[in-house]
């Protein structure tokens, strides 16, 4: 028989244990009717995150930069330092996300959290989610068909390399990912549960046949190697720009919020999502970062090739070798594009449906036969396309795209966190940080604000138009134009997230 004590010790852990979570209560209480067909469970949600991070995709279309820009010392310790920077990011979010679970996301918790101009606040912080996802999905697509171009002059010698085929085969890969996007929610959620076991499968494969075939490794001391070849003489900066890699790789994880809207028990499986993305990511791109650097031989050589890491590869392992773990990499590419542009997709549809887009009307409609919004995965293709045009004639197209994606989606994240910050009397959601979630949530816009002003810098000295990072211009062009529409006409109709009535009201409405 149980004594007093354990009795009530019982009752208090059954009392403070949520019930069970109505997903379409919570979504009703926002003053959003059910659009979408719930399909994910907890491991496609993290699935969409874990995707888009994609470490394989990351490390190798970014490894090239990050051996001319601080070398194996930036790589390695970069990649620690920043993964911990970002687990702090991504905790301060999956609380807001437990708190407003909806496909609006950033914006919708930003309208939200703000005690004044909301509207405002919920305006800037969709756009710049906009841009940063467009830039995600763009240069994800630009990296793949970079390394495509890689393997087709590995098996064919006479292929000719150029930038003008570098665009026109991102055109098709946004094309094929588009079309992909197009059919139902299920197809996607089985399409990231596959991309999950290629990445970690082939991350094992990768990882083994570096360390296990090569003849000759770097010794344990290489890990500590400066390099400061990006024509900057201060090597701080050098080193700085280095940590692009990392952050670059780990972009997207808001997906798992995007994604919201589609998953099931969505309070609780989408931080979880989010921080288990980030966290065996971490884990996992750090193995993989590890291998590359020790069986770099000529790194001279190496790093001036035109796709570094593929370089590394063929080196340490013999041009057979290489194009199988080549095909690896563009697989996990692909997966990685398809992941991004459905949760692009997801943040155009949110973000229509409260009319803070041109051609709102159009951009939020959903398809009645697959249940998706069609016409935002074409928007999402087109301005990823537009935004990748200028690779056709500048060779640092990719870092500026890159920066574009980190920038846009880091400053998106830190809006609604810093607005959290200000508040007081903040409701979390059923996963939060408790007393520490205010101490995380400054570290996290601390890291943010840093890295971003960092990579709107140039990454290439000397400054020409070929080298010029245009990053900058794009991200103010967009804010430019988000700004002067606001100020024309916005501001007086758009008042931050719209709610369609009563949870009574909204139910009424739902479309499935």
């Amino acid at each position: 028989m149980s004594d007093p004590e354990s009795l009530a010790r019982t009752k208090a852990r059954h009392a403070a244990e949520p019930g069970p979570l109505d997903d379409d209560a919570t979504l009703h209480a926002m003053g959003y009717p059910r659009k979408l067909t719930r399909r994910f469970r907890a491991f496609d949600n993290f699935a969409i995150s874990f995707t888009i991070i994609n470490i394989i995709s990351g490390i190798f279309s970014s490894f090239g930069f990050g051996m001319s820009a601080g070398g194996p010392r930036v790589l390695v310790f970069g990649w620690i330092a920043v993964s911990i920077m970002v687990l702090f990011v991504g905790a301060a979010m999956a609380e807001i996300a437990s708190a407003y679970p909806t496909s609006g996301a950033l914006y919708f918790s930003a309208g939200k959290l703000a005690k004044r101009h909301r509207g405002a606040w919920s305006w800037y912080t969709g756009w710049l989610n906009f841009v940063g996802q467009v830039g995600g999905t763009a240069a994800t697509g630009y990296a793949a068909a970079t390394f495509i171009q890689a393997f087709l002059s590995m098996q064919w010698p006479s292929y000719d390399v150029t930038a003008q085929r570098t665009v026109l085969i991102t055109a098709v890969i946004l094309l094929v990912q588009a079309l992909a996007n197009t059919y139902t929610v299920h197809l996607v959620a089985l399409m990231n549960r596959i991309s999950v076991w290629w990445l970690l499968i082939g991350l094992v494969v990768i990882v083994v046949v570096l360390t296990v075939e090569p003849s000759h490794h770097q010794s344990a001391s290489f890990a500590t190697h400066f390099v400061n070849d990006t024509g900057f003489s201060n090597a701080v900066y050098g080193g700085m720009l280095g940590l692009l890699v990392t952050s670059w790789t780990f972009t997207g994880f808001d997906g798992s919020f995007h994604m919201s809207e589609e998953t099931v028990r969505a309070t609780v499986n989408a931080p979880k999502g989010i921080m288990r993305a980030i966290g065996y990511s971490a884990v996992t791109g750090l193995i993989l970062m590890l291998a590359l650097v020790y069986a770099i031989r000529d790194y001279d050589k190496e790093a001036g090739a035109a796709a570094p890491p593929v370089q590394v590869l063929v080196d340490a392992l013999g041009v057979g070798t290489a194009k199988l773990l080549l095909l690896i990499v563009i697989g996990a590419m692909l997966f990685c594009g398809l992941a991004n542009m459905t949760s692009n997709t997801r943040q155009i549809f949110a973000f229509s449906r409260d009319g803070a887009m041109p051609g709102s009307h159009w951009w939020h409609s959903v398809s009645p036969r697959t249940r998706t919004p069609v016409k935002a995965v074409w928007l999402a293709a087109a301005c990823s396309f537009v935004l990748v045009i200028p690779g056709w004639w500048s060779h640092t197209a990719f870092t500026a795209v890159v920066s574009v994606n980190v920038v846009g989606l880091f400053l998106s994240y830190a809006v609604p966190i810093f607005l959290r910050l200000r508040l007081d009397d903040f409701e979390p959601g059923p996963w939060h940080l408790g007393r520490y979630s205010k101490l995380i949530g400054r570290v996290a816009v601390t890291w943010i604000v840093i890295s971003s002003v960092l990579f709107m810098l140039p990454h290439a000295s000397p400054i020409t138009a070929t080298s010029f990072n245009y990053a900058p211009i794009a991200l103010a062009t967009v804010l430019l134009i988000a700004t002067v529409w606001w100020f024309a006409s916005a501001r007086r109709r758009f008042k931050g997230p719209v709610s369609y009535g009563r949870p009574d009201e909204v139910a009424a409405m739902d479309l499935i």
